[in-house]
Protein backbone atom coordinates (compact mmCIF):
# COMPACT_ATOMS: atom_id res chain seq x y z
CA UNK A 1 0.00 0.00 0.00
CA UNK A 2 2.82 2.40 0.91
CA UNK A 3 6.46 1.95 -0.55
CA UNK A 4 8.56 3.25 1.87
CA UNK A 5 10.50 5.17 -0.19
CA UNK A 6 12.49 7.02 2.06
CA UNK A 7 13.63 4.02 4.39
CA UNK A 8 14.54 2.47 1.17
CA UNK A 9 16.72 5.23 -0.30
CA UNK A 10 18.29 5.11 3.15
CA UNK A 11 18.75 1.52 3.04
CA UNK A 12 20.21 1.42 -0.19
CA UNK A 13 22.64 4.72 0.70
CA UNK A 14 24.15 2.58 3.70
CA UNK A 15 24.48 -0.38 1.55
CA UNK A 16 26.74 2.22 -1.20
CA UNK A 17 28.85 2.52 1.87
CA UNK A 18 28.82 0.25 4.12
CA UNK A 19 29.99 -3.74 3.66
CA UNK A 20 26.78 -4.63 5.68
CA UNK A 21 23.37 -3.08 7.23
CA UNK A 22 21.55 -3.91 10.30
CA UNK A 23 18.30 -3.06 9.95
CA UNK A 24 16.19 -3.50 13.31
CA UNK A 25 12.90 -2.75 14.42
CA UNK A 26 9.99 -4.41 15.97
CA UNK A 27 8.35 -7.37 14.00
CA UNK A 28 5.75 -6.45 11.47
CA UNK A 29 7.06 -2.97 10.69
CA UNK A 30 7.49 -4.29 7.24
CA UNK A 31 11.30 -5.02 7.51
CA UNK A 32 10.95 -8.09 5.23
CA UNK A 33 8.65 -7.06 2.51
CA UNK A 34 11.50 -4.11 2.11
CA UNK A 35 14.34 -6.36 2.44
CA UNK A 36 12.40 -8.47 -0.32
CA UNK A 37 12.91 -5.41 -2.80
CA UNK A 38 16.93 -6.17 -2.69
CA UNK A 39 16.54 -9.71 -2.64
CA UNK A 40 14.14 -11.79 -4.21
CA UNK A 41 12.77 -14.71 -1.62
CA UNK A 42 13.40 -17.73 -3.96
CA UNK A 43 16.82 -16.45 -4.30
CA UNK A 44 19.66 -18.47 -2.70
CA UNK A 45 20.74 -15.05 -1.48
CA UNK A 46 17.86 -14.85 0.97
CA UNK A 47 17.74 -16.93 4.34
CA UNK A 48 15.05 -16.66 6.47
CA UNK A 49 15.95 -18.13 9.88
CA UNK A 50 12.51 -18.33 10.81
CA UNK A 51 12.99 -21.48 8.51
CA UNK A 52 13.26 -24.78 9.90
CA UNK A 53 14.73 -25.22 6.47
CA UNK A 54 17.44 -22.85 6.73
CA UNK A 55 17.98 -22.60 10.09
CA UNK A 56 19.64 -26.64 9.43
CA UNK A 57 21.56 -25.22 6.54
CA UNK A 58 23.09 -22.35 9.11
CA UNK A 59 24.43 -25.24 11.33
CA UNK A 60 27.75 -24.99 9.35
CA UNK A 61 27.43 -21.31 8.91
CA UNK A 62 30.72 -20.40 7.21
CA UNK A 63 30.16 -23.28 4.97
CA UNK A 64 26.92 -22.12 4.04
CA UNK A 65 27.92 -18.23 3.43
CA UNK A 66 31.30 -18.74 1.97
CA UNK A 67 30.32 -19.29 -1.40
CA UNK A 68 27.45 -16.92 -1.85
CA UNK A 69 28.09 -13.29 -3.76
CA UNK A 70 26.37 -9.74 -3.84
CA UNK A 71 23.52 -9.04 -1.68
CA UNK A 72 22.83 -11.68 0.83
CA UNK A 73 19.77 -10.76 3.59
CA UNK A 74 19.90 -12.58 6.54
CA UNK A 75 15.81 -12.25 8.44
CA UNK A 76 15.51 -12.86 12.16
CA UNK A 77 19.24 -12.38 12.32
CA UNK A 78 18.79 -12.55 16.70
CA UNK A 79 17.79 -16.20 16.25
CA UNK A 80 21.21 -17.36 15.68
CA UNK A 81 23.57 -14.59 17.37
CA UNK A 82 26.54 -16.67 16.75
CA UNK A 83 26.19 -15.69 13.11
CA UNK A 84 28.14 -12.06 13.55
CA UNK A 85 31.25 -13.96 14.71
CA UNK A 86 31.39 -15.40 10.82
CA UNK A 87 30.30 -12.44 9.33
CA UNK A 88 33.18 -10.70 10.72
CA UNK A 89 35.52 -13.09 8.84
CA UNK A 90 33.36 -13.37 5.40
CA UNK A 91 33.70 -9.15 5.67
CA UNK A 92 36.92 -8.84 6.36
CA UNK A 93 37.68 -11.14 2.99
CA UNK A 94 39.96 -9.59 0.20
CA UNK A 95 37.89 -7.46 -1.99
CA UNK A 96 37.78 -8.21 -5.77
CA UNK A 97 40.08 -6.93 -8.84
CA UNK A 98 37.49 -3.95 -9.08
CA UNK A 99 37.19 -3.64 -5.63
CA UNK A 100 33.39 -4.59 -4.63
CA UNK A 101 33.43 -6.78 -2.04
CA UNK A 102 32.63 -10.56 -2.57
CA UNK A 103 29.45 -9.88 -0.53
CA UNK A 104 27.15 -8.04 1.30
CA UNK A 105 25.06 -8.49 3.93
CA UNK A 106 21.78 -6.67 5.04
CA UNK A 107 20.86 -8.10 8.32
CA UNK A 108 17.37 -7.82 9.76
CA UNK A 109 16.72 -8.40 13.64
CA UNK A 110 13.87 -7.61 15.97
CA UNK A 111 16.20 -6.27 18.59
CA UNK A 112 18.84 -3.50 19.17
CA UNK A 113 22.35 -3.52 18.60
CA UNK A 114 22.61 -3.54 22.75
CA UNK A 115 20.52 -6.14 22.44
CA UNK A 116 22.03 -8.03 20.22
CA UNK A 117 25.65 -7.54 21.68
CA UNK A 118 27.08 -9.81 19.37
CA UNK A 119 26.45 -7.55 16.81
CA UNK A 120 28.15 -4.91 18.21
CA UNK A 121 31.25 -6.45 19.61
CA UNK A 122 31.69 -8.65 16.13
CA UNK A 123 31.26 -6.35 13.49
CA UNK A 124 31.91 -2.57 14.88
CA UNK A 125 33.22 -0.45 12.39
CA UNK A 126 31.75 -2.93 9.91
CA UNK A 127 28.26 -2.59 9.84
CA UNK A 128 25.80 0.64 9.27
CA UNK A 129 22.20 0.67 11.48
CA UNK A 130 19.57 1.51 10.46
CA UNK A 131 16.10 1.75 12.87
CA UNK A 132 12.88 0.86 11.25
CA UNK A 133 9.15 1.29 13.00
CA UNK A 134 5.94 1.69 12.10
CA UNK A 135 3.86 4.13 9.33
CA UNK A 136 4.65 7.95 9.32
CA UNK A 137 3.29 10.80 8.09
CA UNK A 138 6.44 10.72 5.36
CA UNK A 139 4.97 7.14 4.49
CA UNK A 140 1.88 8.53 4.36
CA UNK A 141 3.12 11.22 2.27
CA UNK A 142 0.72 13.90 -0.27
CA UNK A 143 -2.33 11.86 2.05
CA UNK A 144 -2.20 13.14 5.07
CA UNK A 145 -5.01 15.26 5.69
CA UNK A 146 -6.14 15.95 9.20
CA UNK A 147 -8.93 12.32 8.74
CA UNK A 148 -5.65 10.25 8.04
CA UNK A 149 -3.30 12.15 10.46
CA UNK A 150 -5.80 11.33 13.13
CA UNK A 151 -6.16 7.63 12.02
CA UNK A 152 -2.69 7.37 12.28
CA UNK A 153 -2.68 8.64 16.02
CA UNK A 154 -5.50 6.48 16.84
CA UNK A 155 -4.48 3.17 15.23
CA UNK A 156 -0.71 3.59 14.85
CA UNK A 157 2.33 2.94 12.53
CA UNK A 158 2.02 -0.76 12.50
CA UNK A 159 0.48 -1.60 8.84
CA UNK A 160 -1.54 -4.01 9.88
CA UNK A 161 -2.86 -1.82 12.82
CA UNK A 162 -3.22 1.13 10.37
CA UNK A 163 -4.94 -0.71 7.07
CA UNK A 164 -7.40 -3.32 8.86
CA UNK A 165 -10.76 -3.18 7.41
CA UNK A 166 -12.20 -1.68 10.72
CA UNK A 167 -11.53 -0.44 14.86
CA UNK A 168 -12.50 -4.13 15.85
CA UNK A 169 -9.72 -5.56 13.60
CA UNK A 170 -7.21 -3.11 14.50
CA UNK A 171 -7.95 -3.53 17.96
CA UNK A 172 -7.51 -7.53 17.89
CA UNK A 173 -4.66 -7.29 16.24
CA UNK A 174 -2.87 -4.90 18.65
CA UNK A 175 -3.37 -7.31 21.37
CA UNK A 176 -2.59 -10.12 19.91
CA UNK A 177 0.86 -8.32 18.77
CA UNK A 178 1.63 -6.84 22.43
CA UNK A 179 0.81 -10.69 23.49
CA UNK A 180 3.43 -12.49 21.07
CA UNK A 181 6.64 -9.62 22.45
CA UNK A 182 5.95 -11.52 25.88
CA UNK A 183 5.52 -14.91 24.62
CA UNK A 184 7.48 -15.05 22.21
CA UNK A 185 9.76 -12.32 21.17
CA UNK A 186 10.90 -12.03 24.73
CA UNK A 187 11.99 -15.43 25.77
CA UNK A 188 14.28 -16.12 22.40
CA UNK A 189 16.44 -13.26 23.07
CA UNK A 190 16.52 -14.82 26.72
CA UNK A 191 14.72 -12.78 28.93
CA UNK A 192 13.34 -14.64 31.65
CA UNK A 193 10.11 -12.88 33.10
CA UNK A 194 6.92 -14.12 33.91
CA UNK A 195 4.41 -13.11 31.28
CA UNK A 196 1.51 -11.59 33.65
CA UNK A 197 4.20 -9.61 35.10
CA UNK A 198 5.28 -7.90 31.83
CA UNK A 199 1.93 -7.73 31.42
CA UNK A 200 0.99 -5.68 34.34
CA UNK A 201 4.29 -3.50 34.19
CA UNK A 202 3.69 -2.54 30.63
CA UNK A 203 -0.15 -1.76 31.21
CA UNK A 204 1.25 0.48 34.28
CA UNK A 205 3.78 2.57 31.76
CA UNK A 206 0.26 3.40 29.44
CA UNK A 207 -0.05 5.49 32.65
CA UNK A 208 3.15 6.94 32.86
CA UNK A 209 3.51 7.93 28.78
CA UNK A 210 4.64 11.21 28.39
CA UNK A 211 6.29 11.38 32.05
CA UNK A 212 9.64 11.37 33.77
CA UNK A 213 10.33 8.21 34.53
CA UNK A 214 10.54 7.13 38.25
CA UNK A 215 10.43 3.53 39.50
CA UNK A 216 9.58 3.99 42.94
CA UNK A 217 5.79 3.35 42.54
CA UNK A 218 6.29 0.37 39.87
CA UNK A 219 8.10 -1.36 41.59
CA UNK A 220 6.08 -0.93 45.07
CA UNK A 221 2.95 -2.26 42.93
CA UNK A 222 4.77 -5.26 41.49
CA UNK A 223 6.68 -6.00 45.09
CA UNK A 224 10.17 -5.84 43.15
CA UNK A 225 12.85 -3.75 43.58
CA UNK A 226 13.96 -0.89 41.66
CA UNK A 227 16.59 -2.72 40.12
CA UNK A 228 14.45 -4.95 38.37
CA UNK A 229 12.27 -2.33 36.99
CA UNK A 230 14.65 -0.59 35.25
CA UNK A 231 15.48 -4.01 33.98
CA UNK A 232 12.06 -4.63 32.60
CA UNK A 233 12.27 -0.66 31.46
CA UNK A 234 15.43 -1.19 29.66
CA UNK A 235 14.25 -4.75 27.93
CA UNK A 236 11.01 -2.87 26.46
CA UNK A 237 13.32 0.11 24.97
CA UNK A 238 15.53 -2.62 23.60
CA UNK A 239 12.32 -4.04 21.56
CA UNK A 240 11.46 -0.89 20.23
CA UNK A 241 8.24 -0.49 22.36
CA UNK A 242 9.29 2.36 24.53
CA UNK A 243 11.26 5.58 23.89
CA UNK A 244 13.25 6.44 26.82
CA UNK A 245 14.20 10.12 25.65
CA UNK A 246 17.34 11.61 28.08
CA UNK A 247 17.57 15.44 29.71
CA UNK A 248 19.46 17.75 28.54
CA UNK A 249 21.27 19.62 31.07
CA UNK A 250 22.55 23.41 30.62
CA UNK A 251 24.85 25.23 32.42
CA UNK A 252 22.67 27.10 33.97
CA UNK A 253 21.64 28.39 38.04
CA UNK A 254 18.43 25.94 37.52
CA UNK A 255 17.60 22.59 39.31
CA UNK A 256 17.12 20.55 35.96
CA UNK A 257 15.28 17.63 35.71
CA UNK A 258 17.70 14.36 35.21
CA UNK A 259 15.36 11.19 34.74
CA UNK A 260 14.74 10.54 30.96
CA UNK A 261 11.08 10.51 30.14
CA UNK A 262 8.68 7.80 28.92
CA UNK A 263 6.81 7.44 25.76
CA UNK A 264 5.50 4.57 24.22
CA UNK A 265 7.04 4.60 20.19
CA UNK A 266 3.51 4.05 18.87
CA UNK A 267 0.28 5.32 20.41
CA UNK A 268 -1.83 2.62 18.51
CA UNK A 269 -0.37 0.07 21.31
CA UNK A 270 -0.68 2.82 24.33
CA UNK A 271 -4.39 3.38 23.23
CA UNK A 272 -4.91 -0.55 23.87
CA UNK A 273 -3.60 -0.87 27.17
CA UNK A 274 -5.10 2.35 28.17
CA UNK A 275 -8.54 0.04 26.96
CA UNK A 276 -9.21 3.49 24.34
CA UNK A 277 -12.55 1.95 22.43
CA UNK A 278 -12.14 4.53 18.87
CA UNK A 279 -11.33 7.70 17.88
CA UNK A 280 -14.17 9.58 19.71
CA UNK A 281 -13.07 7.98 22.98
CA UNK A 282 -9.52 9.04 22.63
CA UNK A 283 -10.51 12.83 22.09
CA UNK A 284 -12.66 12.43 25.56
CA UNK A 285 -9.87 10.46 27.19
CA UNK A 286 -7.38 12.02 30.12
CA UNK A 287 -4.49 10.92 28.36
CA UNK A 288 -5.11 12.12 25.22
CA UNK A 289 -3.37 15.14 25.75
CA UNK A 290 -0.14 13.05 26.66
CA UNK A 291 -1.10 10.97 23.95
CA UNK A 292 -0.77 13.13 21.31
CA UNK A 293 1.82 14.64 22.80
CA UNK A 294 3.82 11.11 22.37
CA UNK A 295 2.85 10.66 18.57
CA UNK A 296 4.40 14.41 17.71
CA UNK A 297 6.99 13.60 19.62
CA UNK A 298 7.84 10.31 17.74
CA UNK A 299 7.04 11.57 13.99
CA UNK A 300 9.28 14.49 14.27
CA UNK A 301 12.45 12.33 15.48
CA UNK A 302 11.33 10.01 12.69
CA UNK A 303 10.75 12.34 10.34
CA UNK A 304 13.65 14.67 11.13
CA UNK A 305 16.36 12.33 12.03
CA UNK A 306 18.16 14.44 14.16
CA UNK A 307 21.61 13.97 15.21
CA UNK A 308 20.54 14.41 18.91
CA UNK A 309 17.34 14.36 20.47
CA UNK A 310 16.51 15.27 24.33
CA UNK A 311 13.56 16.95 26.82
CA UNK A 312 14.40 19.56 28.80
CA UNK A 313 12.71 20.78 32.25
CA UNK A 314 13.25 22.33 35.24
CA UNK A 315 11.97 21.88 38.87
CA UNK A 316 10.82 25.34 38.87
CA UNK A 317 8.29 24.35 35.82
CA UNK A 318 10.16 25.94 32.46
CA UNK A 319 10.00 22.66 30.09
CA UNK A 320 10.69 22.33 26.11
CA UNK A 321 9.07 18.71 24.55
CA UNK A 322 11.78 18.57 22.01
CA UNK A 323 15.33 19.87 21.75
CA UNK A 324 16.91 18.59 18.64
CA UNK A 325 20.19 19.24 17.03
CA UNK A 326 21.32 18.80 13.40
CA UNK A 327 23.40 20.95 11.23
CA UNK A 328 25.04 23.00 13.82
CA UNK A 329 21.81 24.15 15.18
CA UNK A 330 19.54 24.24 17.96
CA UNK A 331 16.01 23.69 17.29
CA UNK A 332 13.26 23.36 19.92
CA UNK A 333 9.74 21.67 19.47
CA UNK A 334 7.41 22.40 21.52
CA UNK A 335 3.92 20.35 21.59
CA UNK A 336 0.15 21.95 21.97
CA UNK A 337 -3.23 20.70 21.48
CA UNK A 338 -4.89 23.42 20.84
CA UNK A 339 -6.15 25.31 18.50
CA UNK A 340 -4.11 28.56 18.19
CA UNK A 341 -1.22 28.57 20.37
CA UNK A 342 0.36 31.57 21.98
CA UNK A 343 3.50 32.67 23.46
CA UNK A 344 4.20 31.02 26.93
CA UNK A 345 6.72 32.31 29.58
CA UNK A 346 7.91 28.78 29.27
CA UNK A 347 8.65 28.94 25.72
CA UNK A 348 10.55 32.01 26.59
CA UNK A 349 12.66 31.07 28.92
CA UNK A 350 13.49 27.74 26.56
CA UNK A 351 14.07 30.25 23.98
CA UNK A 352 16.51 32.32 25.68
CA UNK A 353 18.03 29.74 28.09
CA UNK A 354 19.16 27.51 25.54
CA UNK A 355 19.62 29.66 22.80
CA UNK A 356 17.51 28.32 20.52
CA UNK A 357 17.58 28.80 16.46
CA UNK A 358 14.35 28.29 16.30
CA UNK A 359 11.15 27.14 18.35
CA UNK A 360 8.43 25.45 16.50
CA UNK A 361 4.50 25.10 17.99
CA UNK A 362 3.70 22.10 16.62
CA UNK A 363 -0.49 21.43 17.04
CA UNK A 364 -3.04 19.52 15.24
CA UNK A 365 -4.26 22.58 13.31
CA UNK A 366 -4.30 23.31 9.38
CA UNK A 367 -2.32 26.75 9.21
CA UNK A 368 1.53 27.54 9.41
CA UNK A 369 1.96 31.21 11.27
CA UNK A 370 4.46 33.50 13.62
CA UNK A 371 3.82 33.86 17.16
CA UNK A 372 6.98 35.63 17.78
CA UNK A 373 10.31 35.73 16.22
CA UNK A 374 12.06 32.78 16.25
CA UNK A 375 8.72 30.82 17.12
CA UNK A 376 6.33 29.81 14.55
CA UNK A 377 2.94 27.29 14.91
CA UNK A 378 3.43 24.41 12.79
CA UNK A 379 0.56 22.12 11.87
CA UNK A 380 1.94 18.55 12.18
CA UNK A 381 1.58 17.25 8.67
CA UNK A 382 3.92 20.45 7.62
CA UNK A 383 6.69 18.45 8.89
CA UNK A 384 6.68 16.69 5.34
CA UNK A 385 7.82 20.41 4.30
Amino acid sequence: MFDRSALFEEVQEALARSPAVLLVGPHQVGKTTLARRFVAPDSVNYLDLEDPTVEAQLAAPMTALAGLRGLVVIDEVQRTPELFAVLRVLIDRAPQANGQALAQFLLLGSASPALLRQSSESLAGRVATIEAGGFTLLDIGQQAAQQVQSTLWWRGGYPRSYTAQSDVTSRAWRRDFMRLVIERDMPALGINVAGTTMQRFWAMLAHLHGQVWSAAAPAQTLGVNETTVRRYLDWLVQLFMLRSLQPWHENLAKRQVKAPKLYFRDTGLLHEQLGIENAQALWRHPRAGASWEGFVVEQVLRIARPEAAYFWATHAGAELDLLLFKNGRRVGVEVKRSDAPKMTPSIAIALRDLRLDALYVVYPGSRRYRIEERVEAVPLAALLA
